[in-house]
């Protein structure tokens, strides 16, 4: 059955990306063209958590991400990052290493870590110097790139890196991130038509969206997210116009301190005529000044 909606959320809003993420279908072929698997290689899949953690007071936005088991022998968290945020690299690397050491328990044997794999998909530009949109990282040695051990993993996707057009050999990360980033439904469509798994994804987007109270709770997540930014955004301003101040205020206290300096050196070499002068000309003080090395 063919569905049709006027209204579509964005997935990169993380509430749609987790609803969308919630079809089983939907995970095995974003997951298969993330991590390059053959989607026939993943047996199943389970959602862990897609609740919203705010562990940090300064995490005032709140983070929704998507934890996902596969094939019982890997975990994997997914999260979107739509503002910027510089120390983005360390925060997903300290999450990535929590939920790596929460697998063990007192007593258990090392051999209980699975593999942990952190994807993060971001609105803003984290590596300014690479013109890639996708990278993927591990831990190998630095000159002969042997891997250390294939426990942990992260993959960045960088959407306004993204390319505008799509070309006959586009691979399939670029078209989950390009539905991802998607807001007209023509693209959504167009990008239906060259991958199975997402005309699956699209169908799901259509279903939540047409969803009353999901699409409330999307509107509500969306709005905070607005409003966080807005927040960012006013603070900001009213740092840059208290700087402005300080510098004006500033430059203003270290002009006086000059010219009492001046004049306390003229008075004391009894230069009266000049401290007259340059009570009444600029240029001339200011000739003082140079002369005096003030």
């Amino acid at each position: 059955m063919e569905l049709i909606t006027e209204f579509l959320m964005k997935p990169k809003v993380d509430f749609a990306f987790k609803e969308i993420m919630t079809d089983e279908t939907t995970r095995i072929g974003f997951l298969s063209a993330i991590l390059k698997l053959d989607p026939n290689s993943i047996t199943e899949t389970h959602l862990l958590n897609t609740n919203l953690r705010k562990e940090h007071d300064e995490e005032k936005q709140g983070i929704l991400d998507v934890r996902i088991s596969m094939n019982d022998n890997t975990e994997i968290d997914i999260e979107i990052q739509l503002t910027e945020l510089k120390v983005w690299a360390d925060r997903s690397l300290f999450y990535l290493a929590k939920m790596y050491t929460e697998q063990i328990q007192k007593g258990q044997a090392y051999d209980v870590f699975k593999k942990c794999i952190s994807i993060n998909i971001l609105n803003f530009t984290l590596f300014p110097k690479d013109t890639e949109f996708y990278s993927c990282f591990r831990i190998l040695e630095e000159t002969r790139h042997t891997l250390y051990t294939d426990k942990m993993e992260f993959h960045v996707l960088e959407l306004p890196k993204l390319p505008k057009e799509l070309t006959e050999d586009s691979n399939r990360i670029l078209l989950w991130a390009k539905f991802i980033n998607a807001e007209r439904k023509e693209d959504f469509e167009m990008l239906a038509k060259k991958d199975v798994y997402i005309d699956h994804a699209y169908q799901q987007l259509q279903r939540i969206s047409q969803d009353k109270e999901k699409r409330l709770e999307y509107e509500a997540r969306e709005k905070a997210i607005r409003d966080y930014n807005q927040m960012i955004q006013e603070a900001e301003q009213r740092g840059e116009q208290r700087g402005i101040e300080c510098g004006m205020e500033r430059g203003m206290e270290c002009g006086i301190e000059r010219i009492c300096k001046l004049h306390n050196l003229l008075i004391q070499n009894g230069r009266y005529e000049d401290l007259a002068r340059s009570s009444k000309d600029s240029d001339y003080r200011n000739q003082l000044l140079k002369e005096y090395k003030i």
